[in-house]
C-alpha cells in the first residue's frame, strides 16, 4: 500500500490518490507499507532510485544500511515493535531522502507511524517537508524507546527489592518469591534491553549519515544537522543507560541463580542430615537382624524395648549435635 503526504498551506496532509498517476510536485513523502512489486517499481520510477529488497534491508553490514545512490541517501533503521506485549521484536525500515522527498519502505506498523496517522491534524502544521517528517519519526522512535527502557528499569528495581528480600530467611511461605518466574522476568528484560540497544545503535548510525551527507538541499542542511545533533545526543544518553540496565540485569541474574543454588543446597543438606541421623538406628537394626543362633539379646525379654530405645537415642544424639553446631 502506498500513502501519499502532500504539502498544502505549509503543512503536511495525507492524500488518497491513484498510484498509477504521476506524483505531484507538492508530494513530499511516500509511505510504502508492505508494497507490491508493481508499487515498488512505480516508486523507483518516480524517485529514480532502486529500492532495497526485504532481504537487503535485513543485512547487517553498514554499507548495506547506509549508502548514497542516484542523488539520494538510503538509510535502513532497526525499529522496536510489540513492546507493550512481550516478547518485543525488531523490524527494519528504510528511509530514502532525495532533495525534499522522503520515501519510507516498511513491512510492519511501528507506533511512530500509527501516531503520525492519528495525530496528523495536530502535528501537520509542524511538518512541511519530507525531511521534517523524517526527523519527527526519529524523535518519536527515541521517545518510544526511552519509555520502554524506563519501564524495564522500573521492573528491575521492583525485582531487586523482591529478590534480595527473599534472600532473608522467611518462615511465611506466601512471602517467598517464585525464583523461576523471577528468572524468566529477568530474561525478558535482558532481551528487551538488548533489542533497544540494537535499535539505538542503528538510529545513531543513520543520524550521523544524515549529518554528513550533501544530498540534502543547502537551504535545509543547517537545520537538518542541528536536529540530527539534538536527537543523537538523546540517543547517546539512552545507549549509556542501556549499559546500566544491562549491569543490573546481570546482577539480578547472578543473585537469582545464587538463591536457586542455595535452595537446592538446603534440600540436599536435609537429605544428608536425615541419612546421618538414621545411620546409627539402621546399624543397630542390622546387627540384631542377623540370623545367628548365639545372640543372647534375642531371648532376653527386655531385648526388644531396649533395642528400640537404643535406636531412638542413637537418632536423637546426632540431631542434637547438628542443632548445637548450627548446621540445621
Amino acid at each position: 500500500m502506498l500513502g501519499f503526504y502532500k504539502r498544502q498551506a505549509r503543512r503536511l496532509d495525507w492524500e488518497e490518490r491513484d498510484p498509477a498517476l504521476p506524483i505531484d510536485a507538492d508530494t513530499v513523502w511516500i509511505d510504502a507499507w508492505t508494497p507490491s512489486q508493481e508499487e515498488i517499481r512505480r516508486v523507483e520510477r518516480w524517485l529514480g532510485v532502486e529500492l532495497p529488497t526485504r532481504e537487503e534491508m535485513q543485512e547487517i553490514e553498514a554499507s548495506s544500511r547506509v549508502y548514497e545512490e542516484g542523488g539520494a541517501i538510503v538509510l535502513t533503521a532497526t525499529v522496536l515493535i510489540n513492546a507493550d506485549s512481550p516478547p518485543p521484536d525488531t523490524v527494519e525500515i528504510t528511509f530514502i531522502i532525495k532533495g525534499e522527498m522522503l520515501v519510507t519502505l516498511r513491512y510492519a506498523d511501528p507506533q511512530p507511524f500509527r501516531t503520525m496517522s492519528g495525530r496528523l491534524d495536530r502535528i501537520g502544521p509542524t511538518l512541511n517537508s519530507g525531511l521534517a517528517a523524517f526527523f519527527w519519526i526519529q524523535e518519536q522512535t527515541v521517545a518510544r524507546v526511552a519509555d520502554v527502557l524506563e519501564r524495564g528499569s522500573n521492573d528491575l528495581e521492583n525485582m531487586s527489592s523482591e529478590i534480595f528480600a527473599a534472600a532473608r530467611k522467611s518462615e511465611k511461605k506466601e512471602e517467598r518469591i517464585d525464583l523461576v518466574e523471577a528468572l524468566a522476568r529477568i530474561g525478558r528484560n535482558g532481551d528487551t534491553t538488548a533489542k533497544v540497544r540494537e535499535c539505538l545503535h542503528a538510529l545513531q548510525r543513520i543520524l550521523l549519515a544524515v549529518s554528513a551527507t550533501d544530498v540534502i538541499p543547502p537551504s535545509m542542511r543547517k537545520d537538518a544537522r542541528a536536529r540530527a545533533k539534538v536527537i543523537n545526543r538523546d540517543v547517546a544518553s539512552l545507549i549509556e543507560h542501556t549499559g546500566f540496565v544491562t549491569g543490573n540485569v546481570n546482577l539480578l541474574l547472578d543473585a537469582t541463580l545464587g538463591l536457586i543454588n542455595i535452595e537446592q543446597t538446603n534440600i540436599i543438606k536435609i537429605f544428608s542430615v536425615l541419612a546421618i541421623v538414621f545411620l546409627p538406628p539402621t546399624l543397630i537394626a542390622s546387627i540384631y537382624g542377623m540370623n545367628f543362633q548365639e545372640m543372647p539379646e534375642l531371648s532376653w525379654h527386655l531385648g526388644y524395648p531396649l533395642a528400640i530405645i537404643l535406636m531412638i537415642a542413637s537418632a536423637i544424639c546426632p540431631y542434637l549435635f547438628f542443632k548445637r553446631k548450627g548446621w540445621l
